[in-house]
């Protein structure tokens, strides 16, 4: 399944960090959980990969 585009998002301009989400679906092999801001729906997995690439990025300015 893949993230639907987000309808509200929280700053113009700046995609939304999905600071709070809840658990939407749980199947086998996949959670999804869904954005309490912007209300995009997306594998609990890719919520994760952000966080990481955002630090990976922070980290790389900084240096």
């Amino acid at each position: 399944m893949t993230s639907k585009p987000s309808s509200q998002p929280s700053k113009p301009g700046q995609p939304c960090k999905h600071p709070r989400v809840q658990i939407v679906s749980r199947d086998e092999d996949a959670e999804f959980v869904e954005c309490l801001e912007c209300r995009e729906i997306f594998e609990s997995s890719e919520l994760k990969d952000m966080s990481i690439e955002e630090r990976v990025e922070k980290e790389t300015q900084e240096s």
